[in-house]
């Protein structure tokens, strides 16, 4: 049984899937840190209170008057520039680790414009209708 889940993890490469999500998840906790702790304090400077994450549009209130159905448009924003971020940084990382395929090489054959007979690329003359291409 031993051999088959290593057969498993070698040949369907789950583990290097295993271990993107662990990296990725760690990128993750890094970027949500970077947001919060450097990134919006400083614009927490622009807005009023600098509580920005906590902002939310009050539904309902209780009668002692505190919210009890609010949309917190405050902590969406936050997941958002969160996600904008770490997307930002896998395409950078990405784009840097994996090169563009090298172009095919051109093909050995070309087409007579005649007949439509597939030819050698250095043929003056079609093999089939003769025509000088």
């Amino acid at each position: 049984m031993f051999q088959e889940f290593k057969k498993f993890l070698l040949q369907t490469n789950a583990l290097a899937l295993a271990v993107g999500v662990i990296i990725g998840a760690a990128v993750g906790k890094v970027v949500s840190s970077l947001v919060a702790d450097i990134l919006m304090p400083v614009i927490g400077v622009i807005i009023p209170g600098g509580a920005w994450r906590d902002l939310k549009f009050v539904l309902t209130t209780k009668p002692d008057g505190t919210p009890a159905n609010a949309i917190t448009y405050g902590a969406f924003i936050g997941n958002v520039v969160d996600f904008v971020i770490v997307a930002a940084v896998v395409f950078m990382i990405t784009k840097s680790l994996l090169k563009p395929a090298p172009a095919a090489p051109a093909p050995a054959t070309k087409e007579c414009p005649e007949c439509r007979e597939t030819i050698p690329a250095t043929a003056r003359k079609c093999r089939m209708c003769a025509s000088a291409v």
